[in-house]
């Protein structure tokens, strides 16, 4: 990339600054040409500048061409720059108030370099904290999105002077100083296309089973010097729709989401129909976002396949159920040798932890560690900030602040011992208009395999297998954003994933749910037993022996478990028939019939009787005993007797 046409000579930092922010444009705008003009006159930001008489700071900008893009870099001292309001204005006298001002956003100093490609919106969930004075910029200490997209001067002419206003919407309170900002001007190719995408879908409010359409459409625009081949769109449809069939241009393919559309001269449109079954419930709102994927030639004011959703490359649409929902009816849950509660007013946790403890009885010591990719605003605590509607109820409470909407925190439940069942709550799963989309995925596992539990939705949430949606704002003291999770097989270890559905912003508000208590079906045993015979030899034939007299033939008599409990001192006895003779220092066990090779004598005492398993002969009874046998467990007791 190259940069020219720079307001002042650059000194070496200035040439260092050009080099690293090189790397911030996308590779997709290398072949453009980024201009640099500044202003370094500093001024005073106190109670004479107010939004009525501003701080002005004019960029001169002399040579024409078209504008493809804007980047603005901030650095001014004032304490609690929420207070401060910054617009741009372009020549041809297009606002954008890249900065709102107004805000309770109570830390102090800008600086900021702000992009529509970039995330983390300025003075929002992710930008709380002050920003540094020194070293001065460049290089700018963060990297944002402003309030509003400066993709409002793209396609304008640049000649002129860029005007730039600084103000405080509380003048008498607080002050600083303004020092710098540097205005970026990207200059495109000789040879570009303008790509831009709408969706549309045929029915905004239809019913759940009813067919609907979505229409994609991707335009080049007239004015563009170049034909774009290559464009392929990204459109993942959501949960709440099944795929029935696509018709248009080019290929659809509904696992990956990819419309392979081809090539699109100058001034042409082209267009993709996906048909689709609506499966979402009563009163549920969803969203479907496509982007472009890719193209050959540089785009003049979008860069394909960066996430954002402020460019014209990038397209939303959205429909609402009929009808009212009402929270779902969670299945029974069925236990047969009575259940455990884990109620988290009888339990402790650390504060600012992230792994602790809850022992209840007939259960033993349940571990619960939880990880984030956020930020933990309040520290991780029983509290009963969020109670479902039920006063005095603490709940493990996660408070976090994400700044991706693809960042999660994940809650481990590890049991002591399996259970047959389990049924748990989780309050507060909602939404809120640009700020988040809750979305909580719940998975469990026994010995290893895969365990997928029921989920009951609230009145705010949508549930579609184990994932829960939040689309609905709820109340922190109400049950209406309550998801009940129900296993109704054995569990040993339960998995919950909160994060953002798509629904929310890039850079999601934080956010919050609380964990509540847990219903466990008492752990129970289900012992079993199997008995197998083989021939070994009859002393005629080598390769097919029968059970005839004198035959040697092996048994195994194989124990199972297939309960959820550990099952203590197990017995397990064969009376030896009269037409078979027991042949001594022939028993052997292990965990299967094929895996018996561990030698028994014929008594009951020894180190024999504890390796783990005990055998012995006695009273023409073959004896075999385990000190314990857990879950999904066996043992096989083999011998062999001789027929008469």
């Amino acid at each position: 990339m190259q940069l020219a046409k720079l307001a002042k000579p650059l000194s070496i930092a200035g040439l260092l600054w050009l080099a690293i922010l090189a790397c911030l444009f996308p590779t997709a705008a290398l072949a453009q040409t980024v201009n640099q003009y500044t202003n370094s006159t500093t001024g005073s930001i106190n109670a004479f500048t107010s939004c009525t008489t501003p701080l002005v700071r004019n960029f001169t900008v002399g040579t024409s061409f078209t504008v493809a893009d804007v980047d603005l870099g901030l650095f001014m001292s004032h304490a609690w720059r929420g207070d401060i309001r910054v617009t741009l204005q372009s020549p041809a006298g297009t606002r954008v108030q890249v900065i709102n001002g107004n805000t309770n956003n109570a830390a102090d100093n800008l600086n900021v370099i702000l992009s529509d490609e970039n995330t983390g919106q300025v003075g929002g969930s992710g930008h709380v904290a002050d920003d540094q004075l020194t070293p001065a910029p460049p290089p700018y200490q963060r990297a944002l999105v402003s309030n509003n997209a400066l993709s409002a001067f793209d396609g304008q002419n640049s000649a002129g002077t860029w005007r730039l206003e600084i103000c405080d919407t509380f003048p008498s309170a607080d002050n600083g100083t303004f020092t710098r900002a540097d205005l970026y001007l990207t200059q495109p190719p000789a040879s570009y296309a303008d790509l831009s995408l709408t969706k549309t879908v045929s029915n905004a409010t239809p019913a759940s089973g009813n067919a609907i359409a979505y229409t994609l459409s991707v335009t080049n625009s007239a004015s563009s010097p170049s034909a774009a081949s290559g464009v392929t769109v990204l459109d993942q449809l959501p949960v709440g729709v099944s795929f029935v069939s696509a018709t248009g241009t080019g290929s659809y393919d509904s696992t990956s989401g990819v419309w392979t559309v081809g090539s699109i001269p100058a001034g042409t449109t082209r267009t993709l129909t996906i048909n689709v079954t609506v499966t979402a419930g009563l009163g549920t709102t969803i969203q479907n976002d496509a982007e472009i994927l890719a193209s050959s030639i540089v785009d003049l004011d979008s860069v394909p396949n960066n996430g954002s959703t402020l460019e014209d490359d990038d397209a939303s649409v959205s429909f609402t159920t009929t009808g009212t929902r009402t929270a779902g009816t969670p299945p029974t849950l069925v236990c047969p040798n009575g259940t455990t509660l884990l109620d988290w007013n009888a339990q402790s946790w650390t504060s600012g932890s992230s792994t602790g403890t809850a022992t209840v009885a007939n259960i033993g010591t349940i571990g619960f560690n939880v990880t984030t990719q956020g930020t933990f605003t309040v520290p991780l605590e029983l509290n009963a900030t969020i109670t479902g509607g039920t006063v005095g109820q603490n709940s493990l409470y996660q408070n976090v602040e994400y700044t991706t909407r693809t960042q999660t925190t994940t809650t481990v439940v590890t049991l002591p011992t399996a259970v047959p069942g389990t049924q748990f709550t989780i309050f507060d799963v909602d939404y809120a208009a640009n700020d988040f989309a809750d979305k909580m995925t719940i998975t469990g596992s026994y010995n290893g395999a895969s365990v997928t539990p029921t989920l009951t939705n609230g009145v705010t949430n949508y549930v579609f297998g184990n994932v829960a949606i939040g689309d609905v704002t709820a109340t922190d003291t109400t049950n209406q954003g309550t998801v009940i999770a129900t296993f109704s097989s054995p569990v040993d270890t339960i998995t919950i994933v909160y994060g953002n559905h798509t629904t929310a912003p890039a850079d999601p508000d934080g956010q919050a749910i609380a964990i509540n208590d847990f219903t466990f079906c008492n752990p129970q045993t289900t012992l079993s037993v199997t008995k197998l015979s083989s021939v070994v030899s009859d002393g005629v034939s080598g390769t097919n022996p029968k059970s005839v007299p004198g035959a040697i033939v092996r048994y195994c008599v194989l124990v199972s478990n297939s309960g959820s409990a550990t099952s203590s001192n197990v017995v397990a006895t064969d009376s030896i028939p009269a037409n078979l003779t027991f042949i001594p220092g022939s028993m052997f066990s292990g965990t299967s019939c094929a895996a018996a090779t561990t030698a028994e004598d014929d008594n009951n005492s020894g180190g024999d009787e504890t390796d783990p398993y005990g055998m012995d002969f006695a009273a023409n009874v073959v004896t075999g005993r385990a000190a314990s046998l857990g879950p999904a467990a066996s043992f096989a007791m083999v011998f062999n007797a001789t027929v008469n």
